[in-house]
């Protein structure tokens, strides 16, 4: 059995079961991203909330592993050359879990960039933009009087789907047949668009038809399902 003492978070959510990958998250739109990949790839994991309502994320546990204090963060106790690592930001444990599994990242070179390609789009793009859309929908954004800060916002997050829905013409998943870490990323975010922050209406997502295929049949996954719903 792995000893994960020396990783101070492990203090305030100790393991479990220490053999497994360790996840400390939320079910937000970056938080399930990664519970998502690990449901696809049959990864035994165990599952900590940081919960935010008690400021978990600026606990010193929490910011040893994560200085950043935002989730999702991974300790992997059979990490590279088989030693405990620890890893945060969405994106980067998201391909760190497709090259540790072999899993939804393509091996040959072209599709492979592509895929990363598309995985920078939602991590620069549509993650912050629809963020801070939601910011003016949901949360303290809303008492401004200001309308051009939500404008700028809902007009690019039109943009974005405009993108998304026509990459996505003719094609099964954003790398066309493949399911990949490029859906996983995306997804949730559009989900947490349209249900989150009731922001439908706003960017008129009915004309979307596309994005709302794919959205459709990536909820309609049992992993997904599974993963929505963790920790």
């Amino acid at each position: 059995m792995r000893d994960l003492s020396a990783f101070p978070i492990t203090r305030k959510w100790p393991a479990r079961y220490p053999d497994r990958l360790q996840l400390y998250g939320l079910p937000t739109p970056n938080g399930v991203k990664v519970s998502i990949m690990l449901e696809e790839c049959g990864l035994p994991y165990e599952a900590h909330r940081v919960s935010f309502d008690s400021h978990d994320q600026l606990s010193p546990e929490f910011l040893s592993l994560n200085p950043n204090n935002k989730i999702p963060a991974i300790l992997d106790p059979n990490g590279p050359n088989g030693q405990a690592f620890t890893l945060w930001e969405s994106g980067a444990i998201l391909f760190y879990l497709a090259e540790k599994t072999g899993r939804y990242l393509s091996a040959e070179p072209a599709c492979r960039y592509q895929t990363l390609q598309w995985l920078m789009f939602q991590l620069s793009g549509i993650g912050p933009m629809f963020g801070q859309l939601g910011f003016f929908t949901v949360f303290g954004g809303q008492d401004i009087a200001d309308s051009r800060p939500r404008e700028r916002y809902v007009n690019e997050s039109k943009r974005l789907l405009g993108v998304l829905d026509r990459h996505l013409r003719g094609r099964t998943w954003i790398m066309g047949d493949d399911y990949s870490i490029a859906d996983i990323a995306t997804f949730p975010w559009i989900r947490t668009l349209l249900d989150r922050y009731n922001a439908a209406a706003l960017v008129d997502f009915a004309q979307f038809t596309e994005v709302s295929r794919v959205l459709a049949d990536f909820l309609a996954r049992p992993a997904v399902q599974r993963g929505l719903v963790v920790p």
